[in-house]
């Protein structure tokens, strides 16, 4: 599943550093947060690995 914005291929990006352990979990916040707690590294691995040329700064949450 690729990333649909550049901050949540950021988001990503940050889980996956603390996941893997390059990076303290206690300074994850909001969306990085979240997804480190319900996602594999190999889910994150993919939304991190997404290109964000040609993807918007955010995506209104669609709630």
């Amino acid at each position: 599943m690729p990333a649909k914005s550049k901050a949540q291929q950021k988001a990503a990006g940050a889980a996956l550093a603390a996941k893997r352990g390059e990076a303290s979990k206690s300074s994850l916040r909001g969306a990085s947060k979240e997804m480190a707690g319900s996602m594999t590294e190999k889910e994150l691995e993919e939304l991190a690995s997404t290109s964000r040329k040609g993807k918007p700064d955010h995506v209104e949450n669609p709630r």
